[in-house]
């Protein structure tokens, strides 16, 4: 696949993520794969904090709101072959 190519897949779902991860241009698509895999683990992350009764309800709420946002911003920058960071969360790496 090509960088493009690898971007787009890597924010459609974790099974794309791991795809754009094994089978793509990871050296050209880092940015995205990285962005996309701080994306997924927040939604790990408030999934885990949606099993907490009342407040872990309304935390994770707001939460999924931001991430769907992240999500689509990452998607079209991928879409574009921009480098822009999602907010908050963009300056997290933890692909080297």
């Amino acid at each position: 696949m090509d960088t493009k190519t690898t971007g787009i897949v890597a924010y459609l779902t974790l099974i794309g993520f791991i795809v754009a991860l094994v089978a793509g241009d990871k050296e050209g698509a880092k940015f995205h794969l990285n962005q996309a895999l701080i994306i997924y683990i927040g939604a790990i992350v408030l999934g885990v904090v949606a099993c907490i009764p009342l407040i872990g309800w309304l935390i994770a709420m707001v939460g999924e709101i931001f991430i769907l946002v992240c999500w689509i911003m990452g998607l079209i920058a991928a879409i574009n072959q921009e480098e822009k960071q999602i907010p908050l969360l963009g300056s997290i790496k933890l692909l080297k």
